[in-house]
């Protein structure tokens, strides 16, 4: 006879033994011709990953390896780009194969497309080095710990100057305005500036809405380029003309929708802010609506709430994501606090004692584990894995440890 399984208490389990439990089933399955296969062994329904870049070899987002090697790779304005546009720190959204576990015990899957977008790009009004905090925009930018600077930044937000342009990838927080940074880079000019957030105010006669405290008119955008969507709540993307227009209103040359778009899916993760909250059974995490009456909360659910960083784990159904798993994650929770990048060394400053590989600068010096190997062994070509975590600027990681392939 056998015996049930206990949904409750599999959703319990940590992500590599739920994904070493379900490709044993679908082994089973496979083998058995059991229910819903039909005999044929059919694949799972494809993946789901949304949330910050946190490693390279493969793309890591939410601690899922995605292999990138031939994935389409598209910016949020649709242009096309390549892997090696790809960054620490950048949001984005990976659409891929079934999660499996592999002989190391990590959760991989191989991306069929890759999208990343930032969220401001825009003039820098005032830095403020004591509180960690940016305004572009108008818009308060948080840096944190896990706020990765380009390399080229020196010194992190030491370096920025009022007037420089910058790209900010960044979790909204719609509880107070603010984003929350992933990522900034320095542009060497803009043509237009850009700005995603959530629509309120909207006035549909005056052609006119605000992002926070900015307040755009899309009088000049054709109805033909007006999201039928259009609503306030709704995630909008806008490019904005450089020059501030009368009365303090910024002029949108391009809008578009910016909501999330998950596929249907066995296997969905968002990492994000609750955008939008009605219980701890139904809110929405970056534009995603989530019900998770059947959900676990491995941190508890108390501090579920506008605002509140979670990361969701479940299967997707009409641009709904079931959750099976919710946990709340705080700063100094580690989530998201390593970073890990694999492959080959592309370049070497033995004095300064760094390594680049991937675009990632990782730097060898202090307290480092090293397995397979010692510091001897970094040299041009040489494949390794590094992990470890930012520098106290941003600009580059420090590992903690690094392990040579045999």
């Amino acid at each position: 006879m056998s015996t049930p399984v206990d949904d409750g208490a599999v959703a319990r389990l940590p992500r590599p033994c739920r994904r070493a439990l379900l490709m044993a089933a679908v082994f089973l399955i496979s083998c058995g011709g059991g229910v819903d296969s039909g005999g044929t062994g059919a694949p799972m329904a494809p993946s789901f990953a949304s949330g910050a870049i946190t490693g390279f070899g493969s793309v890591i987002v939410n601690g899922v390896r995605f292999d990138d090697s031939s994935a389409v790779v598209t910016d949020a304005a649709g242009n096309a780009r390549s892997r090696n546009d790809l960054r620490l720190g950048m949001t984005a959204e990976v659409r891929g194969s079934a999660i499996v576990i592999d002989a190391a015990g990590n959760s991989v899957a191989t991306a069929r497309s890759i999208v990343f977008g930032s969220e401001i790009v825009g003039p820098v009004v005032a830095n403020d080095l004591v509180a960690r905090t940016l305004v572009v925009l108008g818009h308060s930018v948080d840096i944190a710990a896990t706020t990765v600077f380009e390399s080229s930044l020196a010194g992190g937000q030491a370096a920025l100057a009022i007037g420089d342009i910058v790209e900010v990838y960044a979790r909204i927080d719609t509880a107070t305005g603010h984003y929350s940074a992933t990522r900034v880079e320095r542009k060497a000019a803009a043509a237009s500036f850009e700005l995603r957030g959530v629509v309120a105010g909207l006035d549909t006669a005056a052609r006119q809405f605000s992002l926070g405290s900015t307040r755009i008119s899309y009088a000049g955008v054709p109805d033909s380029g007006v999201p039928a969507a259009l609503a306030n709540g709704r995630f909008v993307r806008v490019m904005l003309n450089a020059t501030i227009g009368a009365g303090g209103i910024w002029t949108a040359v391009a809008l578009t929708d910016a909501t999330s778009r998950i596929d249907d899916g066995d296997d969905a993760d968002v990492d994000g802010l609750i955008s939008a909250f009605v219980s701890v059974n139904q809110f929405s995490v970056n534009g995603t609506v989530v019900d998770a009456r059947s959900a676990s909360f491995p941190n508890g659910s108390a501090g579920i709430a506008l605002g509140r960083r979670v990361e969701v784990e479940g299967r997707s159904v009409a641009g709904v994501l079931v959750a099976t798993r919710v946990t709340l994650v705080t700063e100094g929770s580690g989530s998201g606090e390593e970073f890990d990048v694999s492959g080959a060394i592309v370049s070497v400053d033995a004095a300064a004692q760094t390594f680049t590989l991937r675009n990632v600068v990782v730097s060898y010096s202090g307290s480092v584990d090293f397995r397979n190997g010692t510091a001897a062994n970094i040299v041009v070509g040489q494949r390794l894995e590094a992990k470890g975590t930012l520098s106290a600027d941003g600009t580059r990681m420090q590992a903690s440890s690094i392990e040579f392939d045999r």
